[in-house]
């Protein structure tokens, strides 16, 4: 007769390869990441003795908050199947990034900066033309106007929705706006009809790739369009 301690210790150690066995992970899916590869985030997560198991992973990561990872606010696993899981990444909400002491600092809808780089995310667009004499991490861009954060939140926002990837926004000291696409730039003057500009850019900007000039905008008004492009003069591409 088998001694009841015997029995139970085997049903224990059964429970356990089944839970090892059954639940190891081969199929990951990873949604939600735009700083990091889906290859780096898998990295991430999957480590340690038990960073193959999709019951373990799904308890480590249930929405959990990451303090220590550029760019991450948290990271949840859901199981799909014993053997796949879903990796959801929520990153920071960014709203752009200026480059400081060979840095890219980037900050959020309220100027605060979140993250100081060596990288270049893609799909967060660059900001010049602030002037500020300080970077605090953690604390806003000491810029005097500070309304100009929503206002690049909502560029930002403007451009996605349109399709559109612009390589920088440059404001000059009265705060009216260039956009930068590639050798084009956009005067979009100051914030008025702003969604209006934005929403005519697809229709101008395939028939200017190539070239190099200003597509002035800065007087548009519905009642009465002002649109024209002035092509750069050889040497004078600023």
């Amino acid at each position: 007769m088998i001694p009841v301690s015997l029995l139970f210790v085997c049903v224990i150690l059964g429970t356990v390869c089944f839970l090892l066995f059954h639940y190891q992970v081969k199929n990951v899916y990873v949604d939600g990441n735009l700083h990091y590869s889906s290859e780096e985030i898998q990295e991430l997560v999957m480590k340690g003795p038990l960073g193959n198991n999709s019951l373990y992973l799904s308890f480590l990561y249930k929405n959990k908050g990451l303090q220590d990872i550029p760019f991450i606010d948290a990271i949840d696993v859901n199981i799909l199947s014993p053997d796949t899981i879903r990796i959801t990444v929520y990153e920071k909400a960014l709203a752009g990034f200026v480059e400081y002491l060979g840095k890219y600092m980037y900050f959020d809808k309220d100027g605060m900066v979140v993250e100081s780089s060596n990288v270049k995310t893609v799909g967060i667009v660059q900001i010049t033309g602030l002037t500020f004499d300080y970077v605090v991490l953690g604390k806003p861009l000491p810029v005097e106007e500070e309304t100009v954060f929503k206002q690049i939140l909502n560029i930002s926002q403007l451009l996605t929705k349109y399709g559109l990837s612009a390589d920088r926004l440059h404001f000059d000291s009265s705060y009216r706006l260039t956009i930068y696409f590639g050798n084009v730039r956009i005067n979009i003057g100051s914030d008025e009809r702003i969604d209006e500009k934005i929403m005519l850019l697809p229709q101008f900007l395939p028939s200017l790739e190539g070239k190099s000039g200003v597509l002035r905008m800065e007087n548009y008004s519905s009642n009465a369009g002002s649109i024209s492009f002035e092509p750069d003069v050889s040497g004078n591409d600023t």
